[in-house]
């Protein structure tokens, strides 16, 4: 921090090149996990996979998008946000998780966001697979459904996997549901694509009055028509945003699990989440960033870039709707 800023600043490309220092989130500083009140908006690490049905490798996610992270500067160019100049931001480190229990798993990221909700901090998440917004959910959402704007290449809201396997990647969303932690006439899904598995597939979400917008919708619409709709649908109560990378066409992000052609291009995905500014928003994500598939970093990248948008926007909340309400502050992670 320099005398000219309140809160605490990404490290200076311009004074410690890019390739060096350690590989926080953004380039900011680490939380004392003791002082989350000292936070108003925490970066987060879910490195974990276990809900993958197909190709693992999320869990490397954080990491690489960390990486990536130290091309970020610190003011959007088109909002004029400068994230860090609205609210105090931290790396609040990684969720310590086990590679192959996935109820322990599930467990100990709802723990960790119970207590980081808490302190009254905002969470930007990078995952991990889809999955881990359901633990997400469960400790910032108990008792509070939230409204959410879902960017996916699919809905996840199916109801099981592999003879009655409840919780992956694929299901998150409908637990959520079920468990009365996500508003389903509060939520809505654009960029939904590819083939299904059933053509009753999307009749749960459609049942429950989730809005499904799939691609082809998307791409004969205006952006402004498909923000009005959406925004109309959270309103103004607690919102949380999800960003699944595999809403873009596998062109721009070819590291993640599931990817199906014919999807947004980051420019549009871009305008979107941006569209979403003003809105009254508790947390967010970036999940399904998987390094081993990745080409060049460039998927790592987008991860990066997006989770940039998303903080900007949760600066821009912070500022007009203040801090989160404080449970109890002071709890180590």
């Amino acid at each position: 921090m320099t005398s000219e800023h309140r809160f605490p600043q990404p490290q200076d490309a311009a004074q410690v090149p890019r390739y060096a220092g350690l590989p926080t989130f953004m380039r900011l500083p680490m939380a004392d996990p003791d002082r989350l009140g000292e936070v108003d908006i925490g970066l987060i690490g879910v490195p974990w996979d276990a809900g993958t049905t197909n190709r693992a490798g999320a869990r490397h996610g954080p990491r690489e998008v960390r990486n990536q992270s130290s091309l970020m500067r610190k003011v959007h160019h088109v909002s004029r946000i400068a994230p860090y100049d609205l609210a105090r931001v931290a790396d609040l480190g990684d969720v310590a998780l086990p590679p192959m229990d996935l109820m322990l798993g599930l467990d100990l990221i709802d723990a960790f966001y119970r207590r980081v909700h808490a302190a009254g901090v905002r969470p930007l998440s990078v995952g991990g697979d889809h999955l881990v917004t359901l633990p997400v959910f469960r400790g910032i959402a108990r008792g509070a459904a939230v409204g959410m704007v879902h960017f996916d290449a699919h809905s996840d809201t199916n109801d099981s996997y592999f003879g009655g396997q409840r919780y992956t990647h694929g299901t998150p969303f409908r637990r959520a549901v079920e468990e009365g932690l996500l508003d389903p006439k509060r939520t809505v899904q654009i960029g939904v694509r590819g083939s299904v598995y059933d053509p009753a597939d999307l009749d749960f979400a459609k049942a429950v009055g989730i809005r499904v917008i799939q691609m082809e919708e998307v791409a004969a619409r205006s952006d402004d028509d498909l923000l009005a709709e959406a925004r109309a649908i959270v309103g103004e109560a607690p919102t949380y945003i999800s960003f699944d990378v595999d809403c873009l066409d596998p062109c721009y992000a070819p590291g993640t699990g599931t990817p199906e052609i014919g999807g947004m291009t980051t420019l549009q995905a871009q305008h979107l989440v941006r569209g979403l500014q003003g809105l009254n928003l508790i947390g967010a994500d970036v999940v399904e960033v998987s390094p081993p598939f990745d080409v060049g970093g460039v998927t790592a990248l987008v991860g990066a870039t997006m989770a940039f948008e998303l903080l900007c926007l949760l600066a821009d909340a912070h500022a007009r709707f203040g801090r989160l309400p404080v449970a109890g502050v002071g709890v180590a992670l």
